[in-house]
């Protein structure tokens, strides 16, 4: 089904072997293939495995993507090429004016000549797609789709297009967006966080010590990088948790990266005309410190001047720190709880598994200090829907202001119902930053980060964390009971460490002895390789002090899990519904990120990152042994159909043509990879 534009590899004549039979030829029994870890398919349904040849001259092709070298060299391009490049895309035929698009009017765009995109009418419906099959996904209560002309559906559009009328609502299941205003006003360094700066003054955490360091700073002096991938010898010994707030200040500014370390990806903020008494450390892009003119990105007030007078006494602090009893409170028991999952996660497939039975969602994990530079990417990680009905958002953050002002900003913009902090990413650009995981090796840090946005924060503040950040030296079991005083409400456990990766079973053992430990206001979740109703019932059983159990990979290979769980039953789902349930996906993606030629690739491209963790699932029927593992590697095998077996494929190839299926051919000289390598039996780089 793939067009002219996909390209076919013609492979050489290979040989073949079964993954049943063990290297004398004798069949290998179930028990023997789960026992490697090798799924226990049945006979009837394998088929042999083709082994790749290894060829010096260069001349085979490989299509699998686990084959293809993680480190290719490019070209680096620099941010004004880069947006060089997008206005001239911007000004080619094929990106229309949406204004023009929306009414059809060459005259309607208020911008005329000085517009960024082209108004040539005539060209863009030259070589304009033909439109896809199906309807608009925008046509629902008689509404006038807000893509006009540029939508792929445009045919079915009944009302034609808005004449004139060019505030057309979009999107308004949708919230949490970022008004223009504020998302000026934080490129400008002009929001300011009362309530996260009384806070880290009464902690100690805001004060001589950071404009001392901002002198440093302006003179080029500082403090040597420290992190550089190795946290063996930073401040997370056990000393640290006597040691004096201001001993603290000082290890943590010891540890601040250079501002030149940053990704080309964090846009440096703007000067501000006026001068600041109080200066800040405010952590870069994955929990970087910049430090001097960087850091008053996220303090400087509309009224400096007054702003270095302000005082903040006894009673102004001690009253913005919340009682415990005064928050709303989350009651996770017994709910089935969609994990914050990095690129997949996203609203179209939080609302699949809505629909398939998801009881709390969590937004994608995004960065405190994209937040608080206003990047419109990092602020679509919060967007929620209105089906999402007890939804949170997830920040990552290496110090306590950053974490702190974002939670001010986020409760002050944005609608959620409780706010969780990644503590336990083990991504390498997150945790050679100081946050994520590395934030287990600094547990005054941790309880700086937690006091103070516990403090400031009206909704229950919740982390995740893994059990330690070196294998064998688990360290949660020692905090479990700090955290809860801290003003946590809740602590997700993953039972591995951040070394770990993927790689090895979850350690429950140890996820049941910390939630046998922490005090009453605190619960415990736990989290790693649940992929059947039985695992969520083994461990609720084990182990009752568990509020409830974080589903994560597990979901993203079979949504289906959490309808699994709450109708206790293994589902041997067909290939027609598991198609239907892709069919769900891709008009949940064209309504959110739109029915144009852009939203229909955005869609696109997505649906197969999911689709290169669903090729793991091997229906129910197959199996001799019952239920299947999340550390199971799938052998090849035919399905009970051609679109059963065509969902089983591991080439990228292969998701191609499913994707062609709902969303129409490829643009010429299109091709994926997957971001993420979704096998925990393979090398782990992605966390």
């Amino acid at each position: 089904m793939v067009g002219s534009s996909t390209e076919v590899v013609v492979e050489p004549s290979v040989t073949v072997t079964s993954p049943s039979l063990n290297t004398d030829g004798v069949q290998q029994t179930p028990e023997q293939l789960v026992a490697k870890a090798i799924a226990p398919v049945k006979r009837e349904f394998l088929r042999p495995h083709p082994l790749r040849p290894c060829s010096g001259d260069g001349k085979t092709a490989v299509r699998h993507f686990k084959d293809i070298p993680s480190s290719v060299l490019k070209e680096k391009k620099s941010k004004r090429q880069l947006k060089r490049e997008r206005r001239q895309e911007q000004k080619s035929v094929g990106h229309i004016c949406p204004e023009i698009a929306k009414t059809g009017n060459i005259s309607s765009c208020p911008y005329s000549a000085n517009c960024r995109f082209s108004h040539d009418l005539e060209a863009f419906n030259a070589q304009k797609p033909p439109d896809l099959e199906g309807d608009c996904p925008f046509l629902n209560d008689e509404a006038i789709c807000p893509y006009g002309l540029a939508c792929r559906f445009s045919g079915t559009h009944k009302h034609g297009i808005s004449n004139g009328v060019t505030n057309v609502r979009k999107k308004s299941s949708e919230m949490n967006g970022l008004s223009k205003d504020v998302q000026k006003l934080l490129w400008k360094n002009k929001v300011s966080f009362p309530k996260a700066d009384a806070q880290l003054k009464l902690h100690g955490l805001l004060g001589a010590n950071t404009l001392k360091m901002k002198k440093l700073d302006d003179k080029g002096e500082g403090y040597p990088n420290v992190l550089n991938g190795s946290l063996g010898n930073d401040c997370g010994n056990n000393d640290m948790v006597s040691a004096s707030v201001e001993d603290v200040e000082k290890v943590a500014e010891k540890n601040n990266v250079d501002g030149e370390n940053l990704s080309d990806e964090v846009r440096p903020p703007k000067k501000s005309k006026s001068v600041i008494d109080d200066k800040c450390c405010f952590s870069g892009e994955n929990g970087a410190a910049m430090l001097g003119k960087d850091c008053k990105s996220s303090c400087i007030d509309t009224e400096p001047e007054t702003r270095a007078e302000k005082k903040f006494t006894k009673d102004d602090m001690a009253s913005l720190k919340s009682h415990q009893r005064e928050k709303k409170l989350i009651d996770f028991r017994g709910k089935l709880y969609l994990a914050p999952l990095t690129t997949v996660g996203n609203l179209p497939f939080r609302r699949v598994c809505k629909l398939l039975g998801a009881d709390v969602t969590c937004g994608e994990m995004a960065m405190c200090t994209n937040l608080l530079q206003g990047q419109a990417s990092e602020w679509a990680l919060l967007r929620r829907h209105s089906s999402e009905d007890l939804f949170g958002v997830q920040i990552c953050g290496a110090y306590p202001d950053t974490v702190a002002r974002t939670i001010e900003l986020i409760e002050k913009e944005c609608t959620v119902d409780f706010i969780d902090i990644n503590m336990g990413c083990p991504i390498d650009i997150v945790v050679n930053k100081g946050a994520g995981s590395a934030l287990l090796t600094k547990p005054m840090r941790m309880k700086n980060i937690v006091q103070t946005s516990s403090g400031i924060a009206d909704k229950p503040i919740t982390i995740k964390v893994r059990t330690a950040y070196y294998e064998g030296r688990n360290r949660i079991d020692s905090l479990i009971e700090d955290i809860g005083q801290w003003g946590a409400s809740a602590v997700t456990i993953h039972g591995r460490s951040r070394q770990q990766r993927y790689s090895k079973v979850a350690d429950w053992n140890y996820i049941y002895q910390c939630a046998r430990k922490p005090p009453d206001n605190l619960q415990v979740l736990g989290n790693g390789d649940i992929f059947s109703y039985l695992d969520w019932n083994k461990h609720m059983s084990d182990c009752p002090q568990l509020s409830t159990c974080m589903i994560a990979r597990g979901s993203l290979i079979k949504p289906w899990l959490f309808t699994e769980i709450k109708e206790q039953r293994h589902w041997d789902i067909t290939s027609g519904e598991r198609l239907n349930i892709f069919k769900d996906y891709v008009r949940f993606g064209l309504e959110h990120w739109g029915s144009d030629t852009k939203g229909v690739e955005t869609t696109r491209h997505f649906l197969l990152e999911w689709l290169s963790y669903t090729y793991r699932y091997i229906p129910v029927g197959l199996l001799d042994v019952l239920p299947q593992r999340l550390n199971w590697r799938p052998p090849s095998y035919f399905g009970r159909d051609d679109l059963e077996t065509l969902m089983a494929s591991e080439s990228a190839a292969d998701w191609i043509r499913i994707s062609e299926m709902l969303l129409g051919k490829v643009p010429p000289g299109f091709s994926f990879s997957p971001k993420h390598k979704s096998n925990a039996y393979d090398r782990a780089e992605n966390g």
